[in-house]
């Protein structure tokens, strides 16, 4: 059934959020201080509270630092003056090689080789944070277990992993450029739409993927090719500074904020010639709560996690968006 949310905009099934009376903590009750309804995505991750005229995010966190964000209902105008775009799932194909690390990660945690992951975790390991992805597994599978020793032993591996995967070896197929994204790009380069390439990912993983996928597609050095590139910078290491790299990650705002405004310079009253492409439940909320439309790319998570409705379109391939794009 279609329906219109405050701050969210038409829903196609209103069916694909949960019905709440509470939301997690208390913090929002059905008939108190004007909340109308409360929503939750299928995979518990993120609450909306509905008013009359509005909607707040209720954005979880397994980590103990939840947020609340008003909802920006988006109005895209085509043609697009600048694309936003994820890395993993969107641009290169390597989730699979990441939730291979998390079961690698926690086969060393709990001492068992023989220890994987199910289907039903993959949208909880893909998308957000590491700590939020080893957070979850260590909550479901071993409660005694701390997050701060699975995350060293997390980088141990993606270390020794990249570095046998720069040299030729490691794990096969780990990094495959998505299908069309060279048509895709060339395309938006020569409508002269900036391209932002965002990620949730360490600089020092996200930069050998899409090196990796611009060898493969002949483009040259993607530094020079992309209008700005924001990853989550360095990970706190012991002896090391790190940045910004855990609690302000996707479904949070800030890395397509800081693209947008600070890479593109584009303002926020310019937002309506902005759009967003992605694969992850994370990716989607996280373009939405910074103020752009999005189009939802198939092959990750966003159907099994229930955010489908925020998206203004969603296509198979990325070349099928072009249109779109284009204000054609």
């Amino acid at each position: 059934m279609k329906k219109w949310i405050p701050g969210i905009g038409m829903v196609d099934n209103i069916d694909d959020f949960k019905q709440l009376t509470v939301s997690e903590g208390g913090l929002f009750k059905v008939g108190e201080d004007g909340v109308k309804e409360i929503l939750g995505t299928r995979d518990d991750k993120t609450e909306f509270a509905v008013y009359e005229n509005k909607s707040l995010c209720y954005v979880k966190s397994l980590m103990g630092y939840p947020a609340i964000y008003p909802m920006t209902e988006p109005a895209f105008e085509g043609p697009a003056k600048a694309l936003l775009m994820d890395l993993d799932g969107t641009s290169v194909k390597s989730e699979q090689f990441w939730m291979w690390i998390i079961e690698k990660t926690m086969q060393r945690l709990v001492k068992d080789e023989n220890f994987h992951l199910r289907d039903e975790d993959e949208p909880f390991i893909s998308g957000h944070s590491v700590s939020e992805h080893l957070q979850y597994c260590i909550g479901k599978y071993c409660p005694n277990r701390k997050v701060e020793k699975a995350r060293a032993f997390y980088y141990e591996i993606v270390e020794d992993e990249m570095h046998k995967i720069m040299k030729g070896q490691g794990k096969r197929g780990a990094f495959t450029p998505a299908p069309g994204l060279k048509e895709f790009l060339l395309e938006l380069k020569a409508k002269e739409i900036k391209i932002g390439l965002v990620t949730s990912g360490l600089y020092n993983k996200a930069i050998p993927e899409i090196l990796s996928a611009f060898e493969v597609m002949g483009m040259g050095d993607p530094f020079q090719f992309y209008d700005a590139i924001i990853t989550a910078g360095t990970a706190l290491k012991r002896g090391q500074a790190g940045t910004l790299n855990e609690l302000a990650m996707k479904p949070h705002p800030w890395l397509y904020a800081e693209t947008a405004r600070v890479g593109l310079g584009i303002l926020p009253e310019e937002r309506n010639r902005v759009i967003g492409i992605e694969d992850s439940s994370a990716g989607v909320l996280s373009l939405r709560l910074a103020g752009f439309a999005v189009i939802g790319i198939g092959g990750g998570n966003i159907e099994k996690a229930g955010v489908g409705g925020l998206c203004l379109k969603e296509y198979e391939n990325l070349c099928d968006a072009l249109h779109l794009i284009m204000g054609a």
